[in-house]
């Protein structure tokens, strides 16, 4: 029927996937490997395992990937600042390139055809695997079943599960949970639902990493982060693998009422879509690395990281994480980090991050004898600045005597 003979699969376990791997073996008569990525979503993942053992799969793979997820995927983008229309930190976004990469590492390692995600027909995540797929390994064949089928429903879904034997307990059944959520190291994202009247506030039992502002502590936070190259490497004075930091900076951040947003975003697809998301050990990351590079960065070069963050943002945002656009700009933002060393610290509080302070050994840009309010000894020649006014008023005088 087709000349696809294995396929890789992206597989959690659940109700979507399970039908999924199901599916390809009725349509597509094909052997299935499943992948499945621990970006530290909080679940126990060896369901997964047994759920794909039970349905006869051979080849499975459960893949710890929190490390590399953070170190090279997170931390790269937050070198750049980035931020998608001035509020989302790409939580969703940073992780599908990750996931595309292992799924075309597997395929070539069990020989397979071709590779499958369960993203649906309307949302970013479709573009944003098969860029990663394609960017990566030009001739695989990708199977989108969403874009396929006509299980187009979950009452569908579950009558086919049902049909063919697909246990459908545990991973798969919401509870009655009333939103679509996707999880990892650096956020937890909330869709549909009551999130789909824009008008209709956020329910406060939606939220599951973060107390609310008026919950959290009535006693403020203080904490120490060390920057080496841009990226953060300890909290405290207490070094910590990437992951880790990033794990007690959601813990931290989380308790304090730190990282929730409420946001109408454009899709890459051009729909606009109401997404919930907490991200609060990245919101605390942000504010500290902009911190540390107010005084380690020369203005101009700032200046021009802060020009092109929009654009590395949507890029990475449409799924064009392996791009060479992507990878010029990352080139240019990871030599303008080499003296982004020092200490920021910072206040949480309430919902709030507050810098307090910043400090760098051997980097820092700030001279104190030049900007002082005191007598400078001579620093700064005050007199200089009448000249450089009025050069840059040249051009507004000749505009101005035009015009009169």
């Amino acid at each position: 029927m087709s000349d696809i003979n294995k396929v890789v699969l992206a597989y959690s376990g659940g109700l979507d996937t399970s039908v999924i791997l199901q599916w390809l073996r009725d349509t597509y008569d094909c052997e299935v490997v499943t992948f499945t990525a621990d970006l530290g979503q909080g679940e126990e993942l060896e369901p997964a395992r047994v759920k794909a053992e039970q349905m006869g799969v051979s080849e499975i793979y459960i893949d710890d990937l929190r490390e590399e997820f953070v170190r090279d995927f997170v931390f790269p983008m937050f070198r750049a600042n980035a931020v998608y229309e001035g509020e989302y930190l790409l939580g969703t976004s940073i992780a599908r390139p990750l996931i595309a990469k292992r799924q075309i590492e597997i395929a070539r390692e069990t020989g397979a055809d071709a590779v499958c995600h369960g993203a649906t027909g309307k949302g970013n995540d479709q573009v944003r695997f098969e860029l990663g797929y394609y960017g990566l390994e030009p001739g695989i064949q990708v199977i989108a079943p969403w874009r396929e089928w006509d299980l187009n429903s979950r009452e569908r879904l579950l009558a086919y599960a049902e049909e063919r034997g697909i246990s459908i307990e545990g991973k798969g059944d919401d509870g009655g949970v009333p939103y679509s959520m996707d999880a990892n190291l650096l956020h937890i994202s909330y869709e549909g639902g009551v999130l789909e009247d824009t008008w209709t506030p956020a329910e406060e039992r939606m939220w599951l990493w973060s107390n609310s502002p008026q919950q959290a502590p009535e006693r403020a936070t203080e904490i120490d982060i060390d920057f080496e190259c841009g990226d953060p490497v300890a909290i405290d004075g207490e070094r910590l693998s990437p992951a880790d930091l990033l794990s007690r900076l959601n813990r931290l951040a989380g308790d304090n009422g730190i990282g929730r947003i409420d946001i109408v975003e454009n899709r890459y697809v051009g729909m606009k879509s109401r997404g919930c998301y907490e991200t609060p050990g990245g919101t605390v990351l942000l504010r500290a690395h902009r911190a540390i590079e107010s005084i380690t960065l020369d203005r101009e070069t700032a200046h021009l990281k802060d020009e092109i963050m929009p654009r590395y943002a949507t890029v990475i945002y449409n799924g064009y994480w392996w791009s060479p656009e992507r990878r010029a700009m990352q080139a240019l933002i990871d030599e303008t980090q080499r003296s982004v060393n020092g200490r920021v610290r910072l206040r949480l509080y309430k919902g709030n991050v507050e810098v307090v302070g910043r400090h760098s050994e051997t980097d820092s840009l700030f001279d104190a004898s030049i900007a002082t309010f005191e007598d400078d000894a001579g620093a700064y020649d005050q007199k200089d600045a009448e000249g450089f006014i009025k050069l840059n008023a040249l051009r507004l005088r000749v505009a101005s005597k035009r015009s009169r």
